[in-house]
């Protein structure tokens, strides 16, 4: 009876309510804004640095190549 009376404690609780899925997203959507938030700061200053020490900015990618066919079976 006395192991009852001290476990309905610990029971309550565990049996704490889960957060909706909306309090889940939105929770997740500051996170990530604030983690694109810092990387843009952190890109910004990369590149103001760069600048200032007189670098050229970075070459852009040359064209993509058309992707090779592969020949014709000879249906052997």
């Amino acid at each position: 009876m006395r192991a009852a009376l001290l476990l309905l404690p610990l029971l309550l609780a565990a049996c704490e309510k889960e957060p909706k899925f909306e309090d889940r997203y939105d929770k997740a959507t500051k996170e990530i804004e604030a983690r694109a938030k810092a990387m843009d700061a952190d890109i910004a200053a990369a590149d103001k640095a760069a600048k200032d020490a007189g670098e050229e900015a970075p070459k852009p990618l040359p064209p993509e190549a058309p992707a090779p066919n592969a020949p014709t079976s000879s249906g052997e």
